[in-house]
């Protein structure tokens, strides 16, 4: 790990994103807030103290950070990505959380499953709701694809990110995953 922490933010084509990174991987991705200046906010926000060491702008991205915003930007074009490789730094996260979220990075895009279901696959049968709780405080959206994780009966069930599950709804259907009516027009970002 490194003594320092580094953020990026950068535009695509649902908004703002930034994330933030340690030598080990991806330890934050923030979703589109109402702006650039929302988005950085809400990530300096979640970034945890590292005894410290504050999070630096990043001067120059390195190489494997330089791809997943690559990744991350194809995606948010609505291209199919497969973001299951992509290093991530969890340090701090509990056992039950991690192979909650292991279980979630196997989806892939366009593939759904319940809370349920989920618990079942990463070895917890009948704590659904224990694994709406995880996914509700995932630190990297997307690259743990907790939106595709879906309420008994199909249902959109929440979504902690900016927008709420209307945000759930759209990055379904970028996936071509269609659940109950279209999302209202007034999301927090405009895609």
């Amino acid at each position: 790990m490194t003594a320092s922490l580094c953020y990026h933010l950068f535009e695509t084509q649902i908004g703002w994103i930034g994330i933030a990174w340690s030598d080990a991987g991806l330890t934050r991705l923030q979703l589109p807030e109402r702006d650039r200046a929302a988005t950085q906010r809400r990530l300096l926000a979640t970034i945890p103290d590292r005894g410290n060491q504050a999070a630096q702008p990043a001067e120059h991205l390195p190489e494997q950070i330089a791809s997943v915003v690559a990744a991350i930007t194809r995606y948010a074009s609505g291209e199919a990505v497969d973001f299951s490789g992509t290093p991530v730094d969890l340090g701090g996260v509990d056992a039950f959380r991690l192979a909650i979220y292991a279980a979630a990075r196997k989806l892939g895009f366009g593939e759904v499953t319940t809370y349920g279901e989920l618990a079942a696959r990463a070895g917890h049968p009948g704590m659904a709701r224990e694994t709406g709780q995880a996914l509700g405080s995932n630190p990297v959206p997307l690259v743990v694809p907790c939106h595709r994780i879906l309420a008994a009966g199909g249902k959109i069930g929440g979504f902690s990110a900016p927008g709420g599950s209307a945000t759930k709804e759209r990055l379904l259907a970028m996936e071509g995953v269609r659940v109950g009516p279209p999302p209202p027009a007034q999301a927090s970002f405009g895609f």
